[in-house]
Order: structure tokens, then sequence, then C-alpha cells
């Protein structure tokens, strides 16, 4: 049996799929049971700020996939450990490598990858690149229109598929052996530009978008109406500052899965209804 906390997310909901049509047991971790039970998935309700609460969802699990930042992960991974877990599939950041605790997303990876490697577990950690699926917070403004008004227009990314990232998680819960203790840094296929994304999506919708640049003070007090402001520093520090490079394109998924990462274009292609 496997666990899947974040079972309804990006990474977490293609992992409870993949896991699913292989024929593994899996168990989803979520907030609320869903109405029209799934097949091959069972569903269970805990709290991971909690991890009394996680004791019913972790009893003859095997292996689990674990998000971070959450206030108590010693807590979490001692109640795997007591539940006889094998193996956690931890997921992290690429930016934990950079040892920067004064910035605030850094951190808590860092502190959850620092509980992970304690716990005594054996743990294999992925620190994707930005997610493709962060395109799909551009919805309101092509709602309202063909012009896209996006941050960072000079940062380049290997976004990466959720999918590939799932698929990469799969193979490290699955597999008997090779995995254990490595850190695996997922990435897409090429390095773009939020720009070239924009055509790149514009061009699967049949849509003339256009792309515009936001300056940094407004895209400063955009995110600080949506987010605490560490985090927007924390952001600005990645992007502006610089101390983050996401551009690197890494063959992870290809050497793990032994299937090539997904483009941006397949994975706009993949979710274009969501942009209708």
């Amino acid at each position: 049996m496997i666990l899947v906390t974040g079972a309804t997310g990006n990474i977490g909901s293609e992992l409870v799929e993949l896991l699913a049509s292989s024929g593994e047991p899996v168990r989803a971790l979520v907030r609320r049971p869903p109405p029209v039970p799934v097949d091959g998935v069972e569903h269970v309700t805990g709290d991971l700020d909690d991890p009394a609460s996680l004791a019913p969802a972790l009893d003859g699990v095997r292996g689990v996939f674990l998000l971070p930042g959450y206030r108590d992960m010693p807590g979490v991974l001692a109640e795997a450990r007591r539940a006889g877990v094998e193996r956690v599939v931890q997921l992290s950041g690429a930016s934990a490598a950079s040892g920067d605790m004064t910035n605030a997303v850094t951190r808590y990876m860092i502190v959850t990858e620092r509980a992970l490697h304690d716990s005594g577990l054996p743990w294999t950690v992925l620190r994707p690149s930005a997610f493709m699926s962060n395109a799909l917070r551009w919805l309101p403004q092509l709602n309202a229109g063909d012009t896209l008004r996006l941050p960072f227009a000079n940062v380049r990314a290997a976004a990466v598929d959720p999918r590939d990232i799932a698929a990469v998680a799969a193979k490290a819960l699955l597999d008997d052996d090779g995995h254990e203790g490595k850190t695996y840094y997922p990435t897409g296929p090429e390095s773009l530009l939020p720009a070239e994304q924009v055509a790149i999506l514009g061009d699967v919708l049949g849509r003339d978008l256009r792309f515009e640049a936001q300056p940094n003070d407004e895209s400063r007090a955009e995110m600080t109406g949506q987010m605490p402001a560490e985090y927007v520093d924390a952001f600005f520090d990645f992007y502006v500052n610089g101390s983050l490079d996401e551009s690197i394109v890494r063959s992870t998924v290809q050497d793990v899965t032994g299937t090539p990462a997904r483009t941006f274009r397949q994975w706009a292609e993949t979710h274009a209804s969501a942009f209708a």
C-alpha cells in the first residue's frame, strides 16, 4: 500500500492515477473523501499539521509520497516510522540545494529535508523545477482577453509537467532498489521564457495571445495580495536577484522512467480544455 499526501494536487492527483493504473494499492490522503468512490483508490482523511491524526492513514502502508513544509515534519515522519513505512519520497524544491535559510521558501524545504534525513527512514528527495501547471494561473487574464501580463519576463525555466514528477515518484516508490538516498531534479526538456510559453499556448488554443512584461513593482504589489510578504521576498530573491536558476535542462525524467520528459506544448495540448 502506498500513501499519497496532497492527493488532489498537481502531482498527487497524477501519482494516484499512475499507481492505481499499475495495480498498486493506493491510499489518498484528503481533507474530504470524494462523493463517488474511485476504482483502486482508498480515500482517507488526515491532517499533516497534526501527526497523530495520520495513524489510520499510515496503517499497513509501505511507501509514502510526502509534501514538504508542515509545522511538525519530524512528528509526521515519526508516525510513518512507527507504522513500519519502508520508504518515503519527499517532494522538495531545487532551491534547497543553496542552503540559504534567509529565504522563506528555501528554508521550509531545507527544514523538511533535514527532518527526513534525521528520521532514519529510507528516502528519495525530488527537487523539481517550476511546474508547467503554473500556467493555469493565467486563466483569469485569458478569460478577460488575449493579453497576458506576466512577471519575471526575462527568466527562463525548464518547467516540468507534474505528471513527469509523479512518474519519477512512482518509480522511486515501487522499484525495489536504486533510488534510496538519491536526490532527483526533474525538469522539462526545454528552457523557455514566459513569452515563449504564451506563444505555444496561443498556438495550441488557436488564439492570438499577446505577452506583456509586468513591471517588478506591479508584480510585487499583486503578489503581496496573494501570499505572505516573506514568500513574496523569496520569489523576488529567486527571479529578480537570480538566486535560483531553473533554466537548466536535466535528463532526470528519461533516466529514471525511461520515457522522455513532456514538452510544454504536450502539456498544453493535454490540458487545453482547462483553458476553454
